[in-house]
C-alpha cells in the first residue's frame, strides 16, 4: 500500500512530536519531514517531496500564510492542509486564498485530522466543521468581518504587527522594503480605523486571532 507522505510544519517541537506520534499510528500515513518554520519548510520541500504538507498558520518569521504562498509558487501542485489553534474564519479565508486545500482547528478530534489528510492528498478541499458552521452563522446574522477589507498582503502585515513585531522585523520576514511595509501599515490603519499598533493587537485579540500571551 502506498503511504501518504507528510511533512509537518510547526514552530513548536512538542506539537510536531505529538502529531508525528499520532500519524505514526495510521497504516496509510508516513511522516517524511519536519520543519520548525515556513522558511525551513521551503528549503527542504524539494528534498522530501511530501504528498501533503500540514502547515501551522501562526508561526514566527514569515508565518504560515506567507509560507503557503511561496510553496505554491514553488510547486503549484503542492497539497497543503493548514492548521490553527484559532477557530476564526479570517485565517481560514486567507489560508485558502494563499493556496491551501484544507483548514483544520488544532482542537479537532484526531480522526478528523486523518480524514483531512486523506482528502487533501486527493487534491480535494477539506474544511473544519466548526469553521464551516461559523461561516454559515455569520452569513445568517449579517455580521461582517472587519478584516475582509484588507488585501492578503495587508492581512499578513496586520497579523505580524499585531503580535508586536516592529516594521523592520516585518520587512525582513516578508522580504519587503521598509517603504512598502509603511504603505501597507498606513492602509491597514485607514481601513480598520486604528490609530496605532496597540489597537491592532487589541483588535486581533478581540477577534480571536491571537492571544495576549502570543504578544
Amino acid at each position: 500500500m502506498n503511504k501518504i507522505r507528510v511533512m509537518l510544519v510547526d514552530d513548536h517541537a512538542v506539537v510536531r512530536s505529538g502529531f508525528k506520534m499520532l500519524l505514526q499510528t495510521w497504516d496509510d500515513v508516513l511522516v517524511v519531514a519536519e520543519a520548525s518554520s515556513g522558511e525551513e519548510a521551503l528549503q527542504i520541500y524539494d528534498t522530501h517531496a511530501p504528498d501533503v504538507v500540514v502547515m501551522d498558520i501562526a508561526m514566527a518569521g514569515m508565518g504560515g500564510i506567507e509560507a503557503i504562498k511561496r510553496l505554491m509558487s514553488k510547486d503549484p501542485q503542492a497539497k497543503i492542509l493548514s492548521l490553527s489553534a484559532h477557530e476564526d474564519i479570517s485565517y481560514f479565508k486567507r489560508a485558502l486564498q494563499a493556496g491551501a486545500l484544507g483548514y483544520l482547528s488544532k482542537r479537532t478530534a484526531p480522526e478528523v485530522l486523518n480524514d483531512a489528510i486523506r482528502v487533501v492528498a486527493q487534491k480535494k478541499r477539506f474544511v473544519d466543521a466548526v469553521i464551516a458552521q461559523r461561516m454559515a452563522l455569520q452569513d445568517l446574522d449579517g455580521t461582517a468581518d472587519p478584516l475582509n477589507a484588507l488585501s492578503p498582503r495587508e492581512f499578513e502585515v496586520f497579523m505580524q504587527l499585531a503580535r508586536g513585531l516592529s516594521a523592520q522585523e516585518v520587512s525582513a520576514n516578508l522580504h519587503l522594503s521598509a517603504s512598502t511595509i509603511g504603505t501597507h501599515l498606513y492602509k491597514v490603519k485607514q481601513k480598520l480605523q486604528l490609530a496605532n499598533q496597540s489597537e491592532m493587537t487589541l483588535l486581533a485579540v478581540r477577534l480571536g486571532l491571537i492571544k495576549l500571551q502570543d504578544v
